[in-house]
């Protein structure tokens, strides 16, 4: 829906609520009135349930209204008198129309002075359980949010394993999309394996199913820094339509909300405006090569021909720190390895069963289908691409038959309008269009890992309305088999050598621990 489908809806929401309470806020000692105005109405509420006048927020916020809305049909009937188990799943089965059947037919008196304590150990403990998902879903969706990195694209840089917090509040928190859904989960229910939110997939129904109805339009709160050249950025994959990220072919496409597409997390090397080509597998901007931070490592694939005896894989990790796949790919005992650094190169060519090594890369000119954009008037592949303009906000770019496959998806999919051709002439909403004028920011995601990343030389333009946050911290770092103690509390970013701030972290939680211990035994001898 719109913001104005929104607005009338809310105001919808507010009839309802009015007709249905207004006695018991006359009961309360308050007016009639003060039941139908927007907001305020839930500010007054809030003070007839003898609870805080911010609990209007959190009714407001997509996803944790979806648990404050049952608590105040609840806390609504017990501030009536109504506290029994009966009451409490009528208040919430009814999706709170039960407030009708006390408004209207029931008799009930106003406790001021209600005790707000839960009256079981069970209540007590639902209660406990309830608002701690609403912290914990307000810090994940506005702040901080766990994330893993589930492959090797950045690789040496961010390791397969690493548990990272994602800054939601750099670039400015994005205000979810989808209304109805689990809370602190993404696009699929743990352990289930069922999708996690309300959302009609296929194709044909998206643009009319009612269930996509209920999808908010796209809004960011501001952030304090923009998105800069080489910054590791969290984001939606613009393309991902698959039911399981790790299964490139499934029975149909799924298409999903921006929200609930696939968490990547990739660098960014092309920011808006940026002229971008890729020349031998380097990234080179506006005419000059990338230079990446310190701590980024770029990797290649090679064809590596040993002089007698196979390859240790465990040595390959110790000694070289060549950790992706590798293996013999012809009867030539030729050995493919997928990933190797320039340190690691230079380490490995040492290695007295190397006989050779060759860099695998594509020449230029070689064409890649599966290469944005698609098209075979394009003879670009993942080592030699472009150039090609990134979109920035505001800025028009020249559209023409011959650059129309570069720009298409990001004027039709992602910015909503309908591109057709006919004959020699571009159509924009049935009219002819020499130009178009952007109203987002676009980026260019590519990962370390040259030969061993799906990225943006594969789909091409990341918008900024798909941008999840920044990651900031490891938190953990696990390599499948055994803790990696030195990347445990390091930061992400930064020059030189991680510096690991485990140790400073545990003496510092045994000095609270202790402080605590101490206070408390203080106020006991008071």
């Amino acid at each position: 829906m719109t913001l104005m489908q929104w607005f009338i809806f809310i105001l919808i929401i507010q009839v309802i609520h009015g007709f249905g309470t207004w006695k018991l806020y006359i009961k309360a000692g308050r007016q009639a009135w003060e039941a139908f105005i927007p907001v305020y109405n839930a500010v007054t509420l809030m003070k007839i349930i003898n609870r805080p006048w911010w609990w209007t927020i959190l009714l407001f916020l997509p996803i944790v209204n979806l648990i404050m809305f049952p608590v105040v049909w609840v806390e609504t009937a017990r501030s009536f008198g109504k506290n029994s188990t009966t009451d409490t799943i009528l208040a919430v089965v009814t999706l709170g129309f039960y407030n009708y059947y006390l408004n209207y037919a029931a008799t009930v008196e106003y406790i001021e002075d209600r005790s707000l304590k839960p009256t079981t150990g069970a209540g007590d403990w639902i209660s406990s359980i309830l608002f701690a998902i609403v912290a914990a879903t307000i810090v994940h969706t506005y702040f901080i949010q766990p994330f893993t990195i589930p492959s090797s694209s950045l690789e040496k840089s961010l390791l397969v394993g690493d548990f990272l917090f994602v800054s939601k509040f750099h670039y400015g928190a994005r205000i979810p999309m989808t209304t109805v859904a689990a809370p602190m989960v993404h696009d699929t229910i743990p352990g289930l394996k069922k999708k996690s939110y309300l959302f009609n997939d296929h194709f044909e129904d998206r643009k009319t199913s009612w269930e996509n109805k209920l999808q908010l339009p796209y809004l960011r709160i501001p952030g304090f820094e923009d998105i800069e050249r080489n910054d590791i950025v969290v984001f939606n994959q613009p393309a991902d339509t698959l039911l399981d990220m790790n299964n490139f072919h499934p029975d149909r496409n799924y298409y999903k909300p921006i929200d609930k597409k696939t968490n990547l997390v990739k660098r960014c090397v092309g920011v808006a405006g940026d002229t971008l080509e890729i020349r031998d597998g380097f990234v080179f901007i506006n005419g000059v090569q990338n230079q990446l931070p310190d701590r980024a490592h770029l990797q290649f694939s090679y064809l590596v021909q040993p002089k007698s005896t196979q390859f240790n894989p465990a040595v390959l990790k110790e000694r070289y720190d060549i950790t992706d796949g590798f293996g013999i790919i012809n009867n030539q005992n030729t050995y493919y390895f997928s990933a190797i650094s320039d340190e690691a190169l230079a380490k490995f060519k040492d290695n007295p069963n190397v006989l050779s090594i060759t860099p695998n890369k594509k020449p230029k000119g070689e064409p890649d289908a599966s290469i944005f954009p698609h098209d075979a008037n394009y003879n670009w592949n993942v080592d030699n691409f472009g150039p090609v303009v990134i979109p920035e906000k505001g800025k028009s770019i020249a559209l023409n038959i011959e650059n129309l496959s570069i720009y298409k998806r990001a004027i039709s999919e992602y910015e909503g309008n309908e591109v057709t051709v006919k004959g020699n002439q571009i159509l924009i909403n049935g009219e002819a269009a020499t130009s178009y004028t952007f109203k987002q920011n676009y980026y260019w995601m590519m990962g370390d890992n040259r030969h061993n990343s799906i990225d943006s030389r594969f789909w091409g333009f990341v918008p900024f309305d798909h941008v999840v946050g920044k990651p900031v911290f490891i938190w953990m770092s696990w390599d499948g088999k055994s803790p990696r103690w030195d990347r445990f509390f390091t930061t992400v970013s930064g020059e030189g050598k991680a510096t690991s701030f485990l140790i400073p972290f545990l003496i510092l939680l045994a000095g609270y621990y202790a402080f605590s211990k101490w206070r408390a035994h203080k106020k006991a001898n008071a």
